[in-house]
């Protein structure tokens, strides 16, 4: 994506780098609302599936293309709407992903942005974490650490998401 005022106006594209503001400005919100949040260590494969699931809602879901600074403020329900427990949060990304695949097929040109937001949501999807398994009932009594209930490899994002989520709720 470059910057407006800067493409090229011949239709080579002017051998100009370019950069992928769009998704680096998505992750770096999500990043602050994780930290903000302050859920767990900003080392974690856990915060870092928090954030690559923010950063997707928040990329996918500025469909002006021009998500400024003033706008995330407004946006926060929306991103709660998008990744809460009910919403078919994962069924939502596959079509904006194949819509904006789609768009960037039609233009010709290499959007950065969407190639960042594919690896992301590869990784998202691909990548199992240990989880407690919130769906398992204790055996005949309470569990008294995190560590001792049963876990679950889960996807990134099942983790992620809820992570997510909780950090809108906290900012």
């Amino acid at each position: 994506m470059l910057h407006r005022g800067h493409e090229s106006t011949d239709g080579t594209g002017g051998g100009e780098l370019a950069v992928p503001m769009a998704w680096l400005y998505a992750e770096y919100i999500a990043d602050e609302l994780l930290r903000t949040g302050d859920l767990m260590p900003p080392t974690s494969f856990e915060f870092r599936a928090g954030r690559d699931a923010l950063a997707l809602t928040v990329f996918l879901s500025d469909t002006d293309g021009e998500l400024s600074g003033i706008r995330v403020i407004s946006q926060l329900e929306n991103w709660l709407s998008l990744t809460a427990y009910d919403q078919p949060w994962q069924d939502w990304v596959r079509e904006r992903m194949a819509e904006l695949t789609a768009e960037q097929a039609g233009s010709g040109a290499p959007s950065p942005d969407l190639d960042l937001a594919a690896g992301a949501w590869r990784w998202l999807e691909e990548t199992e974490l240990l989880a407690p398994d919130l769906d398992a009932v204790p055996q005949g009594g309470a569990v008294f650490g995190e560590d001792d209930g049963p876990k679950v490899w889960t996807p990134a994002w099942r983790l992620g998401l809820p992570l997510g989520h909780l950090a809108i709720h906290l900012f």
